[in-house]
């Protein structure tokens, strides 16, 4: 009995060595020379600036730059309380706010159907990316406010499309921070 006791405490020191302390590290490590963009976070800096996140969606209120799809994480983009509202169909705050936002989006492009991401939160409630028809339904509002030809915005956003990864896996997507740097960059052209 007394053996099996240590046996049993010993092998509960060695695991957690390893595999708490050991392993992480070494999996750290990796990472950190492997891929140390994509393991920091893929931050972008700007002017020496941290500005945001290649995958960490953020929040564009001003009609000058493309906007994100809703997010119902924390106060909005809250990395540290992501996830979705578990709002179900029926829930009348989340039919209230589709409405609103709907009114919204009919406003700014009457006459125009309105993507379905604009309008929904993501499970994550960070997605930094909207859908090819988000972005273009949007084109309209970015150019009348910026002051340029809606054919340069849309060849923008075409730039900005990136495909479907390996050719099968997800959607096509354009990244909100990545085409709004790019706006900027016009701007100041």
């Amino acid at each position: 009995m007394k053996r099996n006791f240590i046996t049993a405490v010993l092998m509960t020191i060695v695991t957690t060595v390893l595999l708490g302390i050991v392993y992480p590290l070494v999996v750290t490590a990796l990472a950190q020379v492997l891929f140390h963009g994509k393991a920091n976070g893929q931050l972008i800096q700007k002017n020496g600036d941290t500005i945001g996140s290649w995958i960490i969606g953020q929040s564009f209120t001003s009609e000058r730059y493309l906007h994100s799809r809703p997010s119902a994480a924390g106060n909005g983009y809250d990395a540290g309380n992501s996830g979705g509202t578990n709002f179900g169909p029926t829930n009348q705050k989340l039919i209230d706010r589709v409405k609103g936002d709907v009114a919204t989006l009919k406003a700014e492009n009457p006459n125009q159907p309105i993507p379905a991401d604009l309008v929904t939160t993501s499970a994550s409630g960070l997605d930094p990316d909207v859908t090819p028809a988000a972005a273009f339904f949007q084109v309209p509002r970015i150019a009348r406010v910026r002051g340029l030809s809606e054919d340069r915005v849309r060849a923008l956003v075409e730039r900005h499309i990136q495909g479907r990864e390996l050719g099968f896996v997800g959607e096509p997507r354009v990244n909100v921070l990545q085409l709004n740097l790019d706006l900027d960059e016009i701007a100041t052209k």
